[in-house]
């Protein structure tokens, strides 16, 4: 039964997490981090999700430190709050990567620990893949990571992109590339949104592996996931560009 529980972080600041347990034994923990949009029912369902399939999983309420309770839906006014909360929080980086740290160490008990996440999420997981003790990430849609390009993730870490996604330019996708050869960096012709179910996946393949940092293999997703969007060229989902 999925539960809402207070964490504490280190510099005292209290928020809340969603987390829930899998029947029986936990093969490892996940902290799935949040889009702009808060701990809302998307990533609640996601907790529960991998919660399914035998994870240990728990969602950090990141926006809690400046607005509790956070949780908003997709219309444009919900966007426009979302992407004001994510500029604060973005200020305040540190503050954010010691909530993810209390969450992963609220679930450290479960054996290896990963981190997912989706949106202003996906920034925060790859940076949390540079600080923290997490042994695989996985971002999606992660618009920023560019900025803080030059820290280095510590795990494998893959980072999934969709090539018409209008609010990360491709040019800051190479960039990354560039950067770090050995991150997994995959480009879907597809709307970012799209293939999230389709790569899930690889997170579990390298919770359940030796971890060994830097081996993006650990963490491809299939070969029938590329050929899938091979083709596909739709347009952008409109909730995903204007994040």
């Amino acid at each position: 039964m999925p539960t809402t529980l207070t964490l504490t972080a280190a510099d005292g600041h209290t928020f809340s997490a969603y987390k829930a347990e899998p029947e029986g034994q936990p093969l490892g923990a996940v902290v799935v981090v949040q889009e702009v949009f808060g701990v809302n029912a998307h990533i609640r369902d996601l907790v529960e999700r991998w919660a399914a399939v035998g994870y240990t999983a728990i969602a950090p309420a990141l926006y809690d430190r400046w607005a509790p309770s956070f949780e908003v839906g997709y219309e444009p006014a919900d966007i426009d709050k979302g992407r004001a909360l994510k500029a604060t929080a973005n200020e305040n980086l540190e503050k954010v990567i010691s909530d993810v740290e209390a969450a992963r160490a609220a679930v450290a008990g479960a054996g290896r620990v990963g981190v997912v996440g989706y949106c202003w999420g996906g920034f925060v997981t790859y940076v949390a893949a540079c600080r923290l003790n997490v042994q695989a990430a996985s971002g999606y849609y992660g618009g920023g990571i560019n900025e803080v390009v030059d820290e280095t993730p510590k795990c494998p870490t893959i980072l999934h992109f969709g090539d018409s996604d209008g609010s990360i330019p491709m040019d800051q996708v190479e960039l990354v590339r560039a950067k770090h050869p050995d991150i997994g960096v995959y480009v879907y012709m597809r709307p970012a949104m799209d293939f999230t179910a389709i790569c899930g996946a690889a997170l579990i393949r390298a919770l359940r592996r030796s971890p060994v940092c830097g081996r993006r293999s650990y963490l491809k997703p299939s070969s029938g996931a590329g050929k899938k969007y091979e083709r596909s060229r739709n347009a952008a989902d409109d909730r995903c560009s204007r994040r």
